[in-house]
C-alpha cells in the first residue's frame, strides 16, 4: 500500500465561482487561481501524485501554461488518474472555509468525487471546518483543503 498527502489553498475573490470536488457551491466569492481553483481536487491530486512518487500538481499542470487557464480541475483529476493509475482504497479530506457553511453540500461533493475517481462512496470522506476567525482563512480571505489517499500498490 501507498499513502499520499495533499494540501492546497487559494485566496477568495468576489465574482469567482466556488468549486469544491467538482461541485459549484453558492457563494459570493470563489477561488482566485489559474484554473477553476478547486482546492479540494487540487489537494487530492497532490495526494495521488505523492503516493505514487510523481511530483506535485505544479509539475504536471503548471500555472505558467496558458492551456490550464480557467480549466476545470475535474479534467486535471482525470489526467492525474491516468498518470498515477491509482487504485484508491480510501480518501480522507478536510476543507477549511470560514464564511460559507458546507454541511448541506458534503454529500453532493462526496458523490461527485466517487464518480470522478470511480471509488465507492463509502471510501470517500469529506469534512468541513473553520479556522475560528484566526489567520487569512479565518478572516474569510482564503480557503484550504487537505487530503490523504491510501492506494493499493500494484
Amino acid at each position: 500500500m501507498r499513502i499520499g498527502f495533499g494540501y492546497d489553498n487559494h485566496r477568495l475573490k468576489e465574482g469567482r465561482k466556488l468549486m469544491l470536488g467538482g461541485i459549484e457551491i453558492p457563494s459570493p466569492a470563489g477561488e482566485d487561481a489559474h484554473s477553476d481553483g478547486d482546492v479540494l481536487i487540487h489537494a487530492i491530486i497532490d495526494a495521488l501524485l505523492g503516493a505514487t512518487a510523481n511530483g506535485d500538481i505544479g509539475r504536471h499542470f503548471p500555472p505558467s501554461d496558458d492551456k490550464y487557464k480557467d480549466i476545470s480541475s475535474t479534467l486535471l483529476l482525470k489526467e492525474t488518474m491516468k498518470i498515477t493509475k491509482a487504485e484508491i482504497i480510501n480518501l480522507d479530506t478536510t476543507i477549511i472555509l470560514e464564511k460559507v457553511r458546507l454541511k448541506d453540500h458534503i454529500e453532493a461533493i462526496r458523490e461527485s468525487l466517487s464518480l470522478l475517481l470511480n471509488v465507492e462512496l463509502s471510501r470517500i470522506s469529506v469534512k468541513a471546518k473553520s479556522h475560528e476567525k484566526m489567520d487569512a482563512t479565518g478572516r474569510g480571505e482564503a480557503i484550504e483543503a487537505y487530503a490523504v489517499a491510501l492506494l493499493a500498490n500494484d
